[in-house]
């Protein structure tokens, strides 16, 4: 799968990056804030996007919305530390596939791959 990564942290964005690359997957760009996302998502279409909730500039679920107006149908995993239900349900009714805590295991990436494909 091609993968677009929005991530602020150089490290995660890393980690993410190596991780899906370790699975075959193929990460055809990076964004560190919510600003660059809509504009890469747009000239690489991707299959997937990882999309941190905070971001500098613009949130995740600003960016979520500029996606869905780009392509309704967009795979979007939104990774987070913040566990809350009422935050899960937003999401949920935002459309997201599905949601990676932060830390996340290699086996839960792993799975979590595994699901979208």
């Amino acid at each position: 799968m091609k993968v677009l990564v929005v991530e602020d942290n150089a490290l995660t964005r890393y980690t993410i990056k190596a991780l899906l690359t370790r699975l075959g997957h193929e990460v055809v760009a990076e964004a560190e804030t919510g600003a660059q996302a809509a504009g890469l998502f747009s000239q690489t279409n991707p299959d997937v996007v990882f999309l941190d909730l905070i971001l500098p500039g613009k949130s995740g679920i600003e960016v979520l919305g500029e996606l869905r107006g780009i392509n309704p149908e967009a795979c979007v995993v939104v990774i987070t530390a913040v566990d809350q239900e009422e935050l899960d349900l937003r999401l949920s009714d935002k459309g997201v596939n599905a949601i990676l805590r932060k830390p996340f295991s290699f086996d839960d990436f792993r799975t979590l791959m595994k699901t979208l494909s």
